[in-house]
C-alpha cells in the first residue's frame, strides 16, 4: 500500500432537503498493488473526517473499471497517469480554496438527508458562463467493520506517534538539562574573567591616564603631521577612486548599450513568435471546426462507426499534437520574458554595485566608531545572556508541567518543542559570539600591555637625554663662570694688548639654549644676544688686533651683556645662579 496523497481539503456537503455547508474532509489517495491475475494495481480513494470518526467514504478503482470510467466522463488519459491528473486537480483545490470565489471546488452529494449510504465525489471547475464537472467518482459509505479497522489503525499510528515523542521527549529534556548547566558554569567562569580584566583595566587606564598626560603634547605634534600625511594619502587614493569609478562607469555605458541591443532583438523575436502563435491558433480553430463536423458524421453514421472510428482517432492525435504544440511555443515565450527580466536584473545590479563603491567610503568610517563602542557593549550583552537563560529555564520547568498534564495534544507539543530548540541555538550563538568578544578584548588588552612597554621605554629614554642634557648644561655653565671669573682677576690693560688676547681671548664661547634667573631665552633672542655682543668687543678691541671675529663671541649669560670694560666689574657681584633646564623640554 502507497499514499500518494492525503490533505484537509474544504468539500462542498450537499443532501436531499438540506442547505449547501463547508467541511474539512481528509482525501487520501492510495495505490494498492494485488497478485491477483484479473489485475495488479488498485487505486483506493478514501474520505475521512478527523473530526467526526465514524465519517468514512471509499472508492476502489481498477484499471477494467477506469476503462467504463473513462467511456462514460470522456477522460482522454490512461490507468496509470490518472492518479498524478486526479492529485492536480485536488492541489489546484487546495491551492484556491482560501478565495473568495474558487475557480476549482469540490463537492459531495448525496440523495440521503443525514449523508448516508452511496455520494458522488466530484472536482467542479467555475466559469462566468456555467459549472464545468471535470470528473466525479461514486463512493460508497464505509460498513462497520471497514470503520472499525480504520479507527484501529488510525490507533495504532497515534500510539506509535506517542511513543515516539516520549522518546524524543526525554532525550531533549537530558540534552537541555546539560546544556544549560554547561552554560551556567561557563557563565560564572567568564564573569570572574570579566571581573578580574575590569579591575586590571581600571588600573591600568588609571595608571596610563596619569603617565600619558606628559606626552600628549608630543603626539598631539606627531597627530598633527600624521594627519597631513593622512590627508595627502587619502587625496591620492580619492583621485584613484574616481578614476577607477568613471573608467567602471565607461564600461557600464557600454555594457547597457549591448543589453539594449540585445534586448531589441528579443522583442523582434517576440513579436515574431506570437505572429506564428496567432496563425497555429487560426489552424487550431479550423482543426476544432473540422473536428466538430467529424463528431456530427460520427453521430449520424453510428452504423459505420467500427470503420470509421480509427480516423477520428488519428484526427484527434493531431488536435493534440497541435495542442502541445502550442504549449511548447508559450513556454518559450515565457523563458524569452525571463530573459528580459534577467537583463534588467543586471542593470540593476551593476547599480546596486556603484551605490555599494560610495557607501564603503563611508562604512570604513563607521568601522573605527564601532570599535570604540564595543567594549562598552560586552557588559551588556552578557546582561542580557543571563535574562534569557533565566527566561528559558523558567520556560523550560513550565513546559516539562505542560507535558505532563497533556500527553494526548502531540501536535502542540512538536511545536513549542522546536520553538524552545530554536531558543536555545540562538542562546547558544549568542555565547559564541560573547566568547569571540571576549577574545578580541583579550587581543586588545594585550595590544595595549605593548603600547603601555614601548611608552614606559620611551619615557626612559626621554629622562636619560634629559639627565645627559642637564649634565652638559652645568658643565658649560661652570666653565662661564670659571672664565668670567679670569677675565674679572686680568686688568684692563691685557685685554686691550693683542698678545694677551691672542693666548686668553682666543677661547670661543658656542651658543646653549638655556634659561638663567629665571627669565626664558628662546633661539632668536641668543642669536641677536651673540651678533650684539661680538659687535661690543670688536668696537673696544679695535681692528688692529687681527684677530677673526668669530673668536669673540659670547654668550649672553644673565640680563645684560658682559663686555671687557669696567662694566664686567659692576655686574659680576649680582649675578644669580642660573637654574637648569632642557632644551627639549619648557619650564
Amino acid at each position: 500500500m502507497e499514499t500518494l496523497f492525503s490533505k484537509l481539503l474544504q468539500v462542498n456537503v450537499r443532501c436531499r432537503d438540506c442547505e449547501e455547508r463547508r467541511a474539512n474532509v481528509r482525501v487520501t489517495i492510495e495505490l494498492q498493488l494485488s497478485t491477483s491475475p484479473v489485475h495488479k494495481r488498485d487505486l483506493q480513494v478514501r474520505l475521512t473526517d478527523d473530526v467526526d470518526p465514524y465519517f468514512l467514504f471509499k472508492l476502489s478503482i481498477s484499471e477494467e473499471d477506469f476503462q467504463s470510467l473513462k467511456v462514460q466522463q470522456g477522460l482522454l488519459i490512461d490507468f496509470a497517469s490518472f492518479p498524478q491528473k486526479f492529485i492536480d486537480l485536488l492541489n489546484l483545490c487546495y491551492s484556491e480554496q482560501e478565495s473568495d470565489n474558487p475557480r476549482f471546488l469540490l463537492c459531495l452529494s448525496s440523495q440521503s438527508q443525514l449523508l448516508e449510504g452511496p455520494a458522488t465525489f466530484s472536482v467542479v471547475e467555475t466559469n462566468a458562463f456555467k459549472h464545468l464537472n471535470h470528473l466525479s467518482l461514486r463512493l460508497v459509505q464505509g460498513a462497520d467493520k471497514e470503520v472499525k479497522d480504520y479507527l484501529a489503525g488510525c490507533l495504532s499510528a497515534l500510539k506509535a506517534e506517542k511513543e515516539a515523542l516520549d522518546i524524543k521527549l526525554k532525550k531533549t529534556e537530558d540534552d537541555l538539562s546539560r546544556q544549560l548547566s554547561y552554560a551556567q558554569q561557563t557563565l560564572s567562569e567568564k564573569t570572574k574573567e570579566l571581573d578580574k580584566l575590569r579591575s586590571e583595566w581600571t588600573n591600568q587606564t588609571s595608571s596610563l591616564s596619569t603617565r600619558h598626560s606628559q606626552e600628549l603634547q608630543l603626539e598631539r605634534e606627531k597627530t598633527v603631521e600624521l594627519q597631513r600625511k593622512f590627508q595627502q594619502q587619502t587625496d591620492h587614493i580619492r583621485e584613484e577612486l574616481e578614476t577607477s569609478h568613471k573608467n567602471n562607469i565607461q564600461q557600464l555605458h557600454s555594457r547597457l548599450t549591448e543589453l539594449e541591443t540585445s534586448s531589441r532583438e528579443l522583442t523582434e523575436k517576440k513579436y515574431k513568435n506570437e505572429s506564428v502563435i496567432r496563425d497555429l491558433k487560426i489552424k487550431l480553430v479550423g482543426a476544432e471546426e473540422e473536428g466538430q463536423h467529424l463528431r456530427q458524421q460520427v453521430l449520424s453514421l453510428k452504423r459505420e462507426n467500427s470503420t470509421l472510428d480509427t480516423a477520428v482517432h488519428e484526427k484527434e492525435r493531431l488536435v493534440s499534437q497541435l495542442q502541445m504544440r502550442v504549449a511548447v511555443m508559450e513556454q518559450e515565450i515565457r523563458d524569452k520574458d525571463q530573459l528580459m527580466q534577467h537583463s534588467k536584473e543586471v542593470l540593476e545590479a551593476t547599480q546596486q554595485q556603484k551605490a555599494t563603491v560610495e557607501g564603503n567610503a563611508e562604512s570604513k568610517e563607521l568601522k573605527i566608531r564601532k570599535l570604540e563602542t564595543t567594549v562598552k557593549s560586552l557588559s551588556e550583552e552578557l546582561i542580557k545572556a543571563n535574562g534569557i537563560i533565566k527566561k528559558l529555564q523558567g520556560e523550560v520547568r513550565g513546559l516539562v508541567g505542560k507535558i505532563k498534564v497533556k500527553n494526548t495534544v502531540t501536535v502542540s507539543q512538536e511545536k513549542v518543542l522546536q520553538e524552545t530548540s530554536e531558543r536555545l541555538h540562538s542562546v547558544e550563538k549568542e555565547l559564541q559570539s560573547v566568547q569571540q568578544q571576549l577574545i578580541t578584548k583579550d587581543e586588545q588588552v594585550s595590544k595595549l600591555k605593548e603600547q603601555l612597554d614601548a611608552t614606559v621605554q620611551k619615557l626612559n629614554e626621554s629622562r636619560e637625554v634629559l639627565r645627559t642634557n642637564e649634565n652638559v648644561i652645568g658643565w658649560l655653565n661652570k666653565q662661564l663662570n670659571e672664565r668670567q671669573l679670569s677675565t674679572k682677576a686680568q686688568p684692563p690693560e691685557a685685554l686691550e694688548n693683542p698678545s694677551v688676547l691672542s693666548t686668553t681671548a682666543g677661547l670661543r664661547f658656542y651658543p646653549q639654549t638655556c634659561k638663567l634667573a629665571g627669565s626664558p631665552v628662546t633661539g632668536a633672542e641668543i642669536t641677536l644676544a651673540e651678533q650684539r655682543a661680538g659687535q661690543a668687543a670688536n668696537k673696544h678691541i679695535g681692528d688692529s688686533v687681527g684677530l677673526d671675529p668669530k673668536y669673540f663671541e659670547r654668550r649672553d649669560v644673565a640680563s645684560t651683556i658682559y663686555t671687557p670694560s669696567s662694566n664686567l666689574h659692576r655686574d659680576f657681584p649680582q649675578q644669580t645662579k642660573p637654574s637648569i633646564v632642557s632644551a627639549y623640554f619648557t619650564a
